[in-house]
Order: C-alpha cells, then sequence, then structure tokens
C-alpha cells in the first residue's frame, strides 16, 4: 500500500477552509439542540402545571366523569393538524450525516409503525384512566406524592430498555426531585380531603395513581426505544405522529369507554350544575385538551432529542411548580417548605443539566482525538 500525495494546489486551500467551517457548523448544530431542547422544556413545564390546574379545577367545581377527565387529556390531538402543513416539508434529518445515501436507511413496515401506534394509543388510554382514578379518589398531596415516583421507575426502565447510565449527578438529581415532591405533599397534606371517601376508595386511588406512574414511566421507556430501534429518524415530523396517532387511538378507545360505562348521560346534568356556568365547564375542558397536547409535545421532544429519563425529571419539577401557580391563581397561603421544595426541585434540575454538560463536554474531548484523514491524500491498495 502506497500514499500519493494529490499534487493540486487548490486542496491545502479547500481543506483549510473546510476545517475552519466544521467548528462553526458544530457551534451551530449545538445552539439548534439547546434551543429545541429549551423550547420542549417550556412546552412541558407550562403545559403540564397548567393542565393539572385545570383538572384540579373540574374537580373542585362540580365535575365528577372519570371517563370525561380521561377523555380531554388526548382529545386535543386535531389541534396538530397545522403543525403538520407547517413543519412536513421542511422536515429534514437533523443529522450531520443526512447526506448519506437515503437507500441505505432501512424504513420500518407500515404495519410496525402502525402496531406501535395502536398499541402506544390503548396504553396512553388505560394510563390516563389510571391517573383521572387516582386524583378523584385522593386529596391532591397524596397524589403528587404518589406520581414523584415514576421518576425513580423510570430511571429503572430507563436502565434496563435504553442503556442509561447511573451516575452520581443523576443519582441526585432523581432523589433531590423525590424529596421536593414529598415535601411538598407531607406539607400540604390536608386530610379532610379524604376523610368522607370509604377507605376501601382511597386504597383503589392509591393503587391506580402508583399504577398510572409505572405505565407512564414504561411508556417514556418504550417510546424512546422505539425512536432508537424501529423508526430511526430524528424530525418534528416524527414526534407529530407519535402524538397524533396514538392520541387519536387513544381518544376513540375513551369514548367507547364513555359510552359504556354510562357516564354520557349525566354529562348534560354536569355541565348545568357545574358552579363556574356552562360556558367555563366547556373552556375548562377544552383548554385541558389543549394543554395536555402541548406538554406531550415537550415530552416527546425530551425523549427523542434527549432521553425518556431526562423528559421524565422535568415533568417531576413540575410537582413543586403547580402549588406555586395555586398560590398565585388560587390565592393559597406559601411557606417555608414550600420554599425549600422548589429550590430542592431547582437544585435536582441543575444537577441532570450538570450531568448532561459533562457528557457534551467528554463527547467533544472525544471527538477532537479522533484521526483525521486528509482529502490531500488518496490511499491506493
Amino acid at each position: 500500500m502506497e500514499i500519493i500525495q494529490d499534487l493540486h494546489p487548490q486542496s491545502t486551500t479547500t481543506t483549510t477552509e473546510e476545517k475552519n467551517e466544521e467548528p462553526q457548523h458544530q457551534r451551530l448544530r449545538d445552539f439548534k439542540w439547546w434551543f429545541r431542547v429549551s423550547l420542549y422544556i417550556v412546552f412541558l413545564l407550562v403545559g403540564q402545571s397548567t393542565a393539572n390546574l385545570l383538572g384540579r379545577l373540574y374537580y373542585d367545581k362540580g365535575g365528577n366523569s372519570k371517563w370525561m377527565a380521561t377523555f380531554v387529556q388526548s382529545a386535543g390531538f386535531p389541534i396538530l393538524l397545522p403543525l403538520y402543513f407547517i413543519f412536513t416539508p421542511h422536515a429534514k434529518s437533523t443529522n450531520i450525516n443526512a447526506n448519506i445515501d437515503s437507500s441505505k436507511k432501512t424504513k420500518p413496515k407500515l404495519s410496525t409503525i402502525v402496531s406501535l401506534y395502536i398499541f402506544f394509543g390503548l396504553l396512553l388510554a388505560g394510563d390516563n384512566l389510571m391517573y383521572s382514578n387516582g386524583l378523584l379518589y385522593l386529596s391532591l398531596s397524596t397524589y403528587s406524592l404518589l406520581c414523584a415516583t415514576q421518576l425513580a421507575f423510570n430511571a429503572v426502565f430507563s436502565y434496563f430498555l435504553n442503556s442509561q447510565k447511573f451516575t452520581a449527578f443523576i443519582f441526585n438529581s432523581v432523589v433531590l426531585l423525590t424529596i421536593s415532591s414529598a415535601l411538598l405533599a407531607i406539607n400540604n397534606d390536608d386530610s379532610e380531603d379524604s376523610t368522607n371517601l370509604p377507605k376501601d376508595k382511597r386504597v383503589l386511588g392509591f393503587v391506580f395513581t402508583l399504577g398510572a406512574s409505572v405505565t407512564f414511566s414504561l411508556y417514556l421507556s418504550l417510546v424512546q426505544l422505539s425512536f432508537d430501534k424501529v423508526i430511526k429518524s430524528e424530525t418534528f415530523s416524527v414526534i407529530l405522529d407519535m402524538q397524533f396517532y396514538p392520541s387519536f387511538v387513544a381518544t376513540c378507545a375513551c369514548v367507547v369507554g364513555l359510552f359504556a360505562s354510562g357516564e354520557w348521560k349525566s354529562l348534560n346534568k354536569e355541565m348545568k350544575e357545574y358552579e363556574l356556568g356552562k360556558v367555563s365547564y366547556i373552556m375548562t375542558l377544552f383548554w385541558t385538551a389543549v394543554t395536555w397536547q402541548v406538554s406531550s409535545i415537550g415530552m416527546l421532544g425530551l425523549v427523542l432529542d434527549v432521553s425518556s429519563l431526562f423528559s421524565n425529571v422535568i415533568g417531576t419539577v413540575v410537582l413543586p411548580v403547580g402549588p406555586i401557580l395555586a398560590v398565585i391563581f388560587f390565592h393559597d397561603k406559601i411557606n417555608g417548605v414550600k420554599f425549600i421544595a422548589l429550590m430542592l426541585a431547582i437544585w435536582g434540575f441543575l444537577s441532570y443539566i450538570y450531568q448532561h454538560y459533562l457528557d457534551d463536554k467528554k463527547a467533544k474531548a472525544n471527538e477532537s482525538h479522533l484521526p483525521q484523514v486528509s482529502r490531500g491524500e488518496v490511499e491506493i491498495c
């Protein structure tokens, strides 16, 4: 084997220019990534916290239909249709190697994709129903405390299904966020909210909420596994598909449940007796549906761009943020324990962000040490 030097004078200039352009492309790619992640975080935090407040408002002001509360968690999917027209034509792969021949990429079978959407849709419907039952049978404080356990469940699922490494910072983040939610839940525990319910109902609420936390954690890990192993694409349209079609399936399942349970017969009476009026009843359900879709887009975006564990970490931040919003909108009192809970949540969030910063820094260092073959040299065997 011998190496023949290319004698064209333009080769050196071209190689130098390309080397200078590489850091600029890297910085631009990093900026776009951080912008997307930041936007998804805002979607998840604002959407989920608002949806939780509206869900509590629905129950507090006279709503009592479990299937309706489940229905609105997925029924807002039609609002995603305009996004298809905006983003789908430009949905090119963000991978730096996108110029590789597309024929080398194996697309999944249509039957496989349809099966995934149906499976995730039914899983979401069951998960949403369990959450609705848990919120109905438990006080908000106990409900929030049990929901915080989904972060621990997701850490386990991510370790086995997504090869998520456990580091000191990730463990610290999980512990801090869980303690933050536990502090807030214990501080806000009001036994009067549940004393009127039979003990067996409270036990059911406990089982439903814990089961929903396990199911949702499994759902996030399976979605990430599907992105990595089956869909193998990194576009916004992929996120829309993963939200739109399973939500459609989940909504259809909820409609069947609503009519099969007979709850549809009492909806008209429920709307008339709603304390805030008929218009407020409709608007509460409408905006609950919208905000859940916004939250889901943020959640799936974080799963695609980072990991399911990170998405769950951000979702757990909402647990202490929600009562802070309740202070603003419902004039609840804030005390030292609530403030400490919020600080712990921020600390846990920053701990995970710092771990990602270390991973990113290490990856860049490894890339800089990779041997590069000059374009001015041609290898002949």
